[in-house]
């Protein structure tokens, strides 16, 4: 579980404005979490939070409390959070450890500064790399990969870790849409075994399909929380710097019209919107001369 109540952080150089903003939201074990946002509205930020590089490695001022896995982040050390909470940033390149030589070792890489059991360690690298689709590129170098194969050996060096919860920021920004679906499968896959996953993502079309919950931040502050379905059909998404989704505007424009169904939510999928529409055209009466 992430919990925060009433958080704000203000970094110690830059703006002085805090970055996040009496932040309170909770995101609960076995659930997919995603936060969208204007850029500036503190997406990065909150996933540092999360991790605990803020404000242990940033520094910064902070008052209200977030907790993981029932500790308190700012008060327990980076080497005690990094066994509950695994971070992956949005450039997969700069993920890499630069100290191993093959997809293999990359995995282990983490498991080894742990002092975990070589046979442990090889039971759960052999499982990740299954997991996230490299076990055919284990003996390749980590550089000799595709972006989007670096961004599934970032997340698999996180998943080796075995961590209640795994913060990603942006894990899509540089994938096509065929590595961003593996990328997000892989998610759906975290979320059936209980893993509490919290996503900061631009694409809204994936959080549509595999959040449970989605976040929006504006200026460091929560606009919006709740079940994904809501929030995404919200028609202030424009306001805040996001969206709107291509399946929502089109049912809005067709009720102006009546031609959808104003007592059903708005869709955010497509599967949603093709099923809204095909309600209203089976209740639209065709003129007898045009019966076939």
């Amino acid at each position: 579980m992430i919990e925060f109540k009433d958080f704000t952080f203000t970094y110690p150089t830059g703006r002085p404005a805090p970055a996040l903003r009496s932040i309170t939201m909770t995101v609960r074990p076995g659930t997919i979490c995603g936060v969208v946002g204007a850029d500036g509205s503190g997406k990065t930020t909150l996933a540092a939070v999360v991790s605990g590089v803020s404000p242990h490695l940033t520094g910064g001022e902070f008052s209200g409390s977030v907790e993981v896995c029932g500790r308190p982040v700012a008060g327990t050390p980076m080497a005690e959070l990094a066994t509950s909470v695994g971070l992956v940033r949005q450039d997969p390149f700069s993920q890499i450890s630069g100290a191993r030589f093959t997809v293999r070792e990359e995995l282990a890489f983490g498991l080894e500064n742990l002092a975990v059991e070589r046979d442990v360690m090889r039971h759960r690298v052999e499982h990740v790399m299954a997991d996230v689709g490299l076990s055919e590129l284990a003996d390749r170098s980590p550089y000799e990969l595709s972006g989007g194969q670096q961004q599934r050996l970032a997340i698999g060096s996180v998943l080796a870790m075995r961590p209640a919860v795994i913060v990603l920021d942006e894990p899509t920004s540089q994938l096509d849409a065929e590595g961003s679906r593996r990328v997000f499968g892989i998610l759906d896959a975290l979320k059936e075994r209980g893993v509490a996953v919290l996503v900061m993502e631009h694409r809204l079309e994936l959080l549509a399909r595999s959040a449970d919950q989605v976040v929006v931040l504006e200026d460091g502050a929560v606009a919006a929380d709740g079940p994904t379905r809501e929030v995404l059909g919200d028609p202030r998404l424009p306001e805040w710097g996001v969206g709107p989704l291509q399946y929502t505007t089109a049912a809005r424009r067709a009720a102006e019209h009546g031609l959808w169904d104003e007592s059903r939510p708005l869709p955010v999928t497509l599967e949603t919107a093709a099923d809204g529409f095909h309600q209203v055209t089976h209740r639209i009466p065709i003129p007898a001369g045009d019966q076939p």
